[in-house]
């Protein structure tokens, strides 16, 4: 962790209205929090994320910090702008899972994201980028993606947090396997799979931890591959995948990469990053490390980088194959 700088005179809050508690939080308390932190902020609200974009793009030089108050898809959309300006972020979390939040370990509590943005700490952290896209989470393709497309407004604002169960459960009904080339910092690998992840933070889908040693600044990307299995197989290892203990089974291939090369059968699947749909296969991860300055708890366990002591081989290395395939098996 860095020392912390003078507190910044100017922040630019960039609020989105249609986050699930934004309708809801009182933020005058916590804006006068900062005030008397000696940090004037500016309000503005933006419906889109070109709104979003020109309010950060147009006004660069006029602030010291920018604080995204929203859901994990509005803050990731602002990713690109923020290095482009060369602007610290701060959290205010507003959406349904405030993953980030948890990756940083603000969490989900609006009275603690005030005072750690009053206490004005900061640190750099990674982004994950895929076919030029940024991402702060997690990006999937197959089952994940399914779940995205079930988590309708309608639905995270009549269930909350608890929507991503429900959407699980839909999910499964529709999901289909597919193959999968893998070539992770030079290791190749070929799968079956109903549903990879690659994660660039800790957390994702309401609280699930990538893996047990991922950290937002670790400099690694994790990836697991969930293999074609019976739903009460995947009933018991739903435990597993929400404490990031999936690397105990021979049911999930996991690894761990700077850059990583992912192309499907069927062609042209689509990739979801932080909930949103952002390309297609194939697709090439790499991770941007620290590149990006955040405001960040003093001494947040969550971001202790377990990572690059303590690491074990197989996730240096890029993984080990997969229980019911071998590596080389042929492209269908």
């Amino acid at each position: 962790m860095g020392q912390s700088p003078p507190a910044p005179q100017r922040a630019l809050l960039v609020l989105n209205p249609k986050s699930r508690a934004a309708a809801v939080a009182d933020l005058a308390a916590g804006l006068e929090q900062l005030r008397e932190a000696g940090i004037e902020v500016e309000r503005v609200e933006s419906g889109s994320v070109e709104e979003m974009h020109e309010a950060i793009r147009s006004r660069c030089d006029e602030f010291d910090l920018v604080i995204i108050g929203g859901g994990d898809g509005t803050i990731s959309a602002a990713a690109g702008v923020l290095l482009e300006c060369g602007q610290p972020l701060a959290v205010l979390p507003l959406g349904t899972a405030n993953d980030l939040a948890r990756s940083l370990g603000i969490g989900s509590d609006l009275e603690r994201a005030f005072a750690v943005i009053a206490d004005n700490h900061r640190t750099r952290i990674d982004l994950g980028e895929v076919n030029g896209h940024y991402f702060f989470n997690v990006a999937n393709i197959g089952l994940g993606v399914h779940v995205t497309r079930e988590l309708t407004d309608e639905v995270k604002k009549r269930w909350g947090v608890f929507s991503y169960f429900k959407a699980m459960g839909a999910a499964l009904a529709r999901s289909d396997q597919f193959r999968v080339r893998l070539k992770i910092d030079g290791h190749e690998h070929s799968l079956r799979s109903i549903q990879l992840a690659v994660g660039n933070g800790r957390f994702y889908g309401g609280g699930n931890v990538v893996d047990q040693d991922a950290t937002i600044n670790d400099g690694l990307l994790d990836l697991y591959s969930v293999r074609p299995q019976r739903l009460w197989e995947l009933v018991t290892l739903a435990p597993l995948l929400r404490g990031g203990r999936h690397d105990l089974v021979r049911r999930v291939f996991n690894a761990a990469g700077r850059e990583i090369e992912i192309d499907t059968n069927p062609e042209h699947m689509e990739v979801h990053a932080d909930g949103e749909p952002v390309t297609q296969t194939p697709a090439t991860f790499k991770v941007r490390e620290k590149v990006l300055e955040v405001v960040v708890p003093r001494d947040a366990p969550e971001l202790t980088a377990r990572g690059n002591a303590g690491l074990s081989g197989e996730r240096r290395t890029g993984g080990r194959p997969n229980s019911d395939m071998e590596n080389g098996e042929a492209w269908h």
